[in-house]
C-alpha cells in the first residue's frame, strides 16, 4: 500500500470509528427457500454480519442498498460486504461487460446466484444460462441480499457455486394501499424514475404490487446513453393452507460499453516499443461523429492508426438485452410440522453484443468471407490484422497495386465506410422447477428437495456492413439484424442443457447450545453442443477443422457438507462448516472457457472422456458476538477463517489475446488446460457498532492468499496438465508457465470497507470507504495494478411523518468517488506474462434523489 493510500485508510477508519448497527438475524437469513418479507420502507436498515448459521453469511437490507446509490445494482451494493470485490467502470454497477467479482479468490463465474431462489446462472458477460440480478428485479424492489462468502446452502439452485453464493430477494407487497415514487437526476444527464403501486390487502388474504423504472445516463467519457425500461409485478395469497407467490419481471436495456486499455510490461532485460507504451487512460468511442471517424481517424482502407496498436478506438460498442422472467411458488402447509414448497419458473432472453470498428482490425475474418480470391490466395498473401490492402512482405503472388485494389473492394463490400460491425447474438429459453420438503421433528429438521432445469440456448457470431450512405442504421440503439441482413454468419452454436440437483440435510439441535447440520447434494449435467454453422477455414484463429461438437455428461452424486454452531450464552457463538462443491462445464458456444470452444474435436473428446470439472473443498470457522449495552450502545461482530482447496482448476488460454476486454475483436479458440490445484487461506473480520440512534459504524477487513500449487504447461493440447514443478521466476521456459506459489491474479490480498452514519433529527449523513489492495494482472505475477481507496458521501433530509399526507418525503444527495481518484478498476487477465487490460475508475459524480411514499 502506498503511503498516501495508507494515510487515507487510517484517517477514514479513525474518523468514522463508531456505527451501522445490526438487527438480529435468524437461520432463515441465509436460507434461499423463503423469499424476503421486508418491504422497501419497513425493512431493517442495518448490515447484518452475524447471521446465526453454520457458515459465514452477511445480509444487506434493501434500505441500505438504496442509500449507497438509488437504483444501484444489487451486485454493486455487496461491494461493501466482507471478502467481496465487485467493480465496474460505472457507478451504478449496471455495465456487465466490465463487471468483475471475486469472493474469497473465486471469480464471478465460479459463484452461485439466485433471485427468490430462482437460478440466475453464472453471470458471465456472454451469458448462456441466466441474467444479472439487476435485470431480474428492479433495484428499489430488492428486500435484501444475502452473501455466503464460504459456501452456499445445499439447496442453492446453481451449477457453478464452487465458492460462495449471492442470493437476492424481492420485497413482498405492502399490507396497505400505497404509492411510492423516486426520481433521480445527476451527472452526465442521469435521469432515473421509479414508481410502485401497492394494492394493500384485498379479498382477505391477497396483496400485490406493480412497479416500473426507466433509467437514462450518458457514459462519462463518450457520447453513449445507458439505460432502458424495467417492470415488476408480484402477487401474494397467504392463508392457513399455504402461500402462493406469483412474480414477473420484464427488462429491456442498452448499455454502450467502455473499452479497456491494453498494458504491456516488458520482461526482464527487454524494452517496450512506442506502440506498446501507448496506454491512454480512457479510449472513448467516436460515436456519433461518423464522418470524422472514417475520414480523419481511419485510413481510406479502414485501418486504424498504427501508432495506437491494440489501443485503437472503435466507433461504438454496446450490449442490448431483453429479458422475461417469471415464477410461481406455492408453500403448502401439509401439517404443523411439514411444509412443501414448489417453484416453477421460466426465463426468455434475446440480446446482442455489438462492436462497430475499423475494417482493418477485422480483416482476417472479413477477407475469408468477402474476397472471391481468398481460397486460391497463398496464405502469405492474405491480409494481416490492421493491414487491409497492404501486401505482406513475403507475398510474391500480388503486386502492391493488386493488394490495394483487393482492399478497396473489401471496403466497398462492407458498405464503403471503412467500418464493419461484429455481433454476438443470444437466445436463452430456460424453464425449471425447484421443490423442497421441510419436516420438523422437534430436535431434527429435515430438508430434502431438488432442482431441475432445461435450457435451450443459441449464440450467433454475425458481421454487418456499415453503409457510408446510411450511417443512421449503425447506432448502439438499433439491433443490427432489425436494420439489415448480415453480410455473413461466421458461426452458430446451439446447446441443450439439462441440470439436476438433489439435496438432503438434517439440522439437529443436539443440545440447547449445540446445533449440528449435515447433508449432501448431487450435481448432474447433460449438455449437448452443436454448430449448425461452422466457421470458414482461416477465419478463426487456433481452429483445426471445425468447432467441436458433442455431449458431455457429468454426474457427481455425493457432495457432502457438515457444520455446527455452539451458542455459549445467547451472545457469543462458535461455528464451522466443511463443504465440497462442483462447477459444471460451461456450455457457452461463442467463446473460450468451456470444452466446446477448444481448437479441435480431439481436444473436446479428451475432455469428454478424461476431463474433470472443477471442484473445491471449503473449510471455514469463526466466532460471533452480539451485545447490547446501556445508553443505546450495541455491538455485533464476526471473525471468520477459511481454507479452500480448489482442485482441477481449468484455464482457457486464448489463441488471440488483446483488444476489447483482453480478447481480439476477430476472436479465437482457446487451449483449455487443467493447471492443478489452488490453495486459499483467508480471514474476514466485520463489526457493526451503534452509539444510540445518532451514530453508527460498520467496518470489514479481509485478507486473502490464493496460490497456485504447480506450474503448468501452456502448450498442452486437450486436457493439458499441471507439471508438478516449481521453477520460479516470471519467464515461460519451454512452454512451462511458472505459476507455482504465485497469487491468483485479479484478487487482492487486502480489502477494507467502511460505512459510517450520523443521524440528527430529520437529517442523515453517511460516508462510505472502500479500500482495494494491489492486484496481480498476469498469471506469473510479473505485472500488477496499484491499490486504491474510494470514498462516497450521502446527505439526506426527511420530513417527519404525518407533516404532509404522505408516509415519506426524502431528498438525498449522493456523491460517488468523492476525491475523484483515478486508477484501474476491472482488470482483464488473459496472459501468462507481460500484458493485461484494465478499465478506468469512474470519476466523481453527483446524484440528487427525491423519494415520496403515499
Amino acid at each position: 500500500m502506498s503511503n498516501r493510500y495508507a494515510l487515507q485508510a487510517a484517517i477514514s477508519l479513525f474518523a468514522l470509528a463508531t456505527a451501522v448497527a445490526a438487527a438480529p438475524a435468524t437461520a432463515k437469513d441465509a436460507a434461499p427457500a423463503a423469499p424476503a418479507v421486508a418491504t422497501p420502507e419497513d425493512a431493517g436498515s442495518d448490515i447484518v454480519v452475524t447471521a446465526k448459521s453454520t457458515r459465514s453469511a452477511t445480509t444487506l437490507p434493501g434500505t441500505e442498498i438504496q442509500k449507497l446509490l438509488p437504483g444501484i445494482s444489487p451486485l454493486k451494493a455487496i461491494q461493501t460486504l466482507p471478502g467481496v470485490l465487485y467493480i465496474t467502470a460505472d457507478p451504478w454497477g449496471y455495465n456487465e461487460q466490465n463487471a468483475q467479482i471475486f469472493i474469497h479468490g473465486f471469480a464471478g463465474n465460479q459463484l452461485g446466484y439466485t433471485m427468490d431462489g430462482v437460478p440466475l446462472g453464472d453471470q458471465s458477460y456472454g451469458n448462456y444460462n441466466g441474467l444479472s440480478p439487476q435485470r431480474a428485479v428492479i433495484s428499489e424492489n430488492v428486500g435484501r441480499v444475502v452473501v455466503s462468502t464460504g459456501a452456499g446452502d445445499l439447496a442453492t439452485a446453481s451449477n457453478s457455486n464452487l465458492g460462495g453464493t449471492v442470493e437476492t430477494f424481492s420485497s413482498d407487497p405492502l399490507k396497505r394501499l400505497g404509492v411510492q415514487a423516486t426520481q433521480t437526476f445527476g451527472s452526465y444527464d442521469t435521469s432515473r424514475t421509479f414508481v410502485r403501486v401497492d394494492t394493500g390487502t384485498f379479498g382477505g388474504n391477497n396483496s400485490a404490487y406493480l412497479s416500473g423504472s426507466r433509467q437514462r445516463a450518458r457514459a462519462w467519457d463518450f457520447n453513449g446513453l445507458q439505460g432502458g425500461y424495467q417492470a415488476n409485478a408480484k402477487f401474494v395469497h397467504d392463508d392457513k393452507v399455504g402461500k402462493l407467490t406469483l412474480y414477473f419481471d420484464y427488462n429491456d436495456f442498452t448499455q454502450p460499453n467502455e473499452d479497456a486499455t491494453a498494458f504491456f510490461k516488458p520482461s526482464a532485460g527487454n524494452t517496450a516499443t512506442a506502440v506498446q507504451l501507448y496506454t491512454p487512460y480512457t479510449k472513448p468511442f467516436f460515436y456519433p461523429d461518423f464522418t470524422p471517424y472514417r475520414t480523419s481517424y481511419l485510413s481510406a482502407l479502414g485501418n486504424s492508426p498504427a501508432a495506437e496498436g491494440g489501443n485503437y478506438r472503435n466507433y461504438y460498442s454496446d450490449a442490448q438485452r431483453t429479458d422475461y422472467l417469471g415464477y410461481a411458488r406455492y408453500d403448502a402447509h401439509l401439517s404443523d410440522r411439514i411444509t412443501w414448497s414448489t417453484t416453477g419458473y421460466f426465463h426468455h432472453n434475446d440480446g446482442a453484443g455489438v462492436v462497430a470498428g475499423p475494417l482493418g482490425q477485422s480483416i482476417t475474418v472479413a477477407q475469408a468471407y468477402l474476397d472471391p480470391a481468398y481460397a486460391t490466395l497463398p496464405s502469405n498473401c492474405r491480409f494481416s490484422g490492421n493491414n487491409n490492402g497492404v501486401r505482406p512482405t513475403a507475398c510474391t503472388a500480388l503486386t502492391d497495386a493488386q493488394a490495394a485494389a483487393a482492399g478497396a473492394a473489401l471496403v466497398a463490400a462492407t458498405g464503403g465506410s471503412g467500418l464493419i460491425t461484429r455481433t454476438t447474438e443470444y437466445r436463452i429459453d430456460r424453464e425449471g422447477v425447484i421443490s423442497a420438503l421441510d419436516i420438523n421433528l422437534g430436535d431434527h429438521k429435515i430438508e430434502l428437495g431438488g432442482w431441475f432445469e432445461h435450457n435451450s440456448t443459441t449464440q450467433w457470431r454475425r458481421w454487418y456492413a456499415v453503409d457510408v450512405n446510411n450511417p443512421g442504421l449503425s447506432t448502439p440503439y438499433i439491433r443490427p439484424l432489425s436494420a439489415a441482413a448480415p453480410l455473413f454468419t461466421q458461426y452458430q452454436g446451439e446447446a441443450r442443457i439439462n441440470q439436476l440437483q438433489l439435496h438432503l440435510q438434517d439440522t439437529w439441535q443436539a443440545t440447547d447450545k449445540l446445533l449440528i447440520q449435515a447433508g449432501f447434494k448431487t450435481s448432474a449435467q447433460w449438455a449437448d453442443g452443436r454448430f449448425p454453422v461452422q466457421p470458414r477455414a482461416g477465419s478463426l484463429s487456433g481452429l483445426a477443422g471445425g468447432l467441436p461438437q458433442g455431449k458431455i455428461n457429468t454426474l457427481r452424486w455425493f457432495l457432502p457438507a457438515v457444520g455446527a454452531s455452539y451458542d455459549f450464552n445467547g451472545h457469543e457463538q462458535l461455528y464451522f462448516n466443511v463443504q465440497k462443491n462442483l462447477r459444471q462445464y460451461p456450455a457457452y458456444l461463442a467463446g473460450g472457457g468451456g470444452p466446446w470452444f477448444t481448437g479441435s474435436q480431439a481436444a473436446f473428446d479428451a475432455f469428454a472422456t478424461q476431463g474433470k470439472p472443477e471442484t473445491s473443498w471449503t473449510y471455514e470457522g469463526g466466532f460471533r458476538t452480539k451485545r447490547s449495552f446501556s445508553n443505546g450502545i450495541g455491538l455485533e461482530a464476526q471473525i471468520n477463517y477459511y481454507h479452500v482447496t480448489f482442485i482441477d482448476r481449468l484455464l482457457a488460454i486464448s489463441t488471440n489475446p488483446g483488444g476489447i476486454a483482453g480478447g481480439g475483436i476477430t476472436g479465437g479458440t482457446s487451449i483449455l488446460v487443467n493447471v492443478g490445484n489452488v490453495h486459499t487461506d483467508g480471514v474476514d473480520a466485520a463489526f457493526t457498532l451503534r452509539l444510540g440512534r445518532a451514530f453508527s459504524l460498520y467496518n470489514a477487513t479481509s485478507y486473502n492468499l490464493s496460490k497456485y500449487g504447480s506450474d503448468y504447461l501452456s502448450t498442452a493440447i486437450g486436457i493439458g496438465n499441471a507439471t508438478g514443478t516449481c521453477i520460479g521466476g516470471y519467464l515461460v521456459t519451454g512452454g512451462t508457465v511458472p505459476t507455482c506459489g504465485k497469487q491468483l491474479p485479479g484478487t487482492p490480498k487486502w480489502l477494507n470497507k467502511t460505512v459510517a452514519t450520523l443521524a440528527v433529527g430529520p437529517f442523515e449523513a453517511q460516508v462510505f470507504g472502500d479500500y482495494v489492495g494491489s492486484r496481480f494482472s498476469t498469471f506469473t505475477n510479473d505485472a500488477s495494478v496499484a491499490s486504491y481507496f474510494l470514498t462516497s458521501l450521502r446527505l439526506a433530509a426527511r420530513l417527519p411523518e404525518d407533516v404532509l399526507p404522505k408516509r415519506k418525503v426524502e431528498l438525498s444527495l449522493n456523491i460517488t468517488n468523492l476525491t475523484d481518484a483515478k486508477g484501474a478498476s476491472t482488470v482483464s487477465i488473459g496472459s501468462a506474462t507481460n500484458s493485461y487490460s484494465a478499465y478506468p475508475i469512474a470519476p466523481r459524480q453527483f446524484f440528487i434523489t427525491l423519494s415520496a411514499a403515499y
